[in-house]
């Protein structure tokens, strides 16, 4: 039993060596199979006629805790949110409504793709690109602005809100800050009314302007407070609506491209090309000699 699986490796071991020197041999062949087929690849790219492309680029946001703490994870942080989003069958049918495209051919042009820098890390600075083809540049890009609109939608729900809090306190803080400036306004009208009155004793006018300044002294300190939760108020929301906001940073705009992806093509072309030039080395050297009625042998 030991000899023959000894025996069965030697086998397997020699045809290797031979398949090896006849690819070594023939090294052309599968040289010529890639670049044939990398020609016919973008050969039938190009035969495959044109269509409309239209993309747009998506920011999706980097949320933060309250307070302006560090980055949170969410929706916007998953690098697999936007393609989930935009081929979820609502998502398809809103696009197909807006723009008119068929569900079932919509699903099949779409494609996401997340825009990195070198070395960058997937998930930071989370820039989106969502492209739609077809048979009409004002169908595409209104399928791809759908999509695009319901993917902001969607993952800026918890910004939107912090978004509409701190303007409420924004909001808030100038009113108070309003009511503040015309108490001190007054006190400061009536201090004046008071000194210029000359019918009052001079102790009276003392205490009254005295009481006057200490309303005016605690509505500046109480002023100064508010204004320190605007300017924070302001600069939370700022961050808010300019960071951790998702929103379309460019609209789509259609151009015009081949049906078939010319690097697809060209790629899926070669890879066939250079499979079927070392099958050909593999194999011709068997053919031959079985034609001749010897048997094959690897070259010497």
């Amino acid at each position: 039993m030991t000899s023959r699986h000894s025996d069965l490796q030697e086998e397997q071991e020699v045809d290797l060596s031979s398949a090896w020197q006849r690819l070594k041999l023939r090294w052309w062949l599968p040289i010529g199979g890639l670049l044939v087929g990398a020609v016919v690849g973008i050969a039938l790219a190009l035969a495959s006629g044109s269509v409309w492309r239209a993309q747009t680029i998506v920011y999706l946001g980097q949320p933060f805790a309250p307070l302006g703490g560090g980055q949170i994870q969410s929706l916007a942080t998953n690098p697999r949110t936007v393609g989930e989003i935009v081929r979820s069958e609502a998502a398809l049918k809103s696009a197909s409504d807006a723009s008119g495209i068929p569900v079932s051919q919509l699903r099949a042009s779409i494609s996401t793709r997340e825009l990195l820098a070198a070395g960058q890390l997937r998930g930071i600075n989370p820039l989106m690109e969502i492209a739609v083809k077809g048979n009409g540049k004002r169908k595409v890009e209104q399928a791809a602005n759908a999509l695009a609109q319901r993917v902001t939608e969607r993952v800026s729900v918890y910004v939107t809100e912090k978004v509409t809090l701190l303007e409420e306190q924004v909001e808030k803080s100038e009113l108070q800050l309003e009511e503040v400036n015309e108490r001190i306004r007054i006190a400061q009208e009536q201090q004046t009314e008071i000194i210029g009155d000359q019918s009052l004793p001079l102790d009276q006018r003392l205490l009254v302007t005295a009481n006057l300044n200490s309303v005016i002294t605690t509505a500046d300190a109480r002023r100064a407070a508010i204004q320190d939760d605007l300017s924070e108020s302001r600069q939370l929301l700022s961050l808010a609506e300019n960071v951790e906001s998702s929103r379309v940073v460019e609209p789509a705009a259609a151009s015009k491209t081949t049906a078939r992806s010319s690097r697809t093509s060209l790629l899926v072309g070669a890879l066939i090309g250079l499979i079927l030039g070392a099958i050909v080395a593999l194999v011709v050297d068997p053919i031959a000699a079985r034609r001749r009625g010897e048997t094959p042998r690897g070259p010497a």
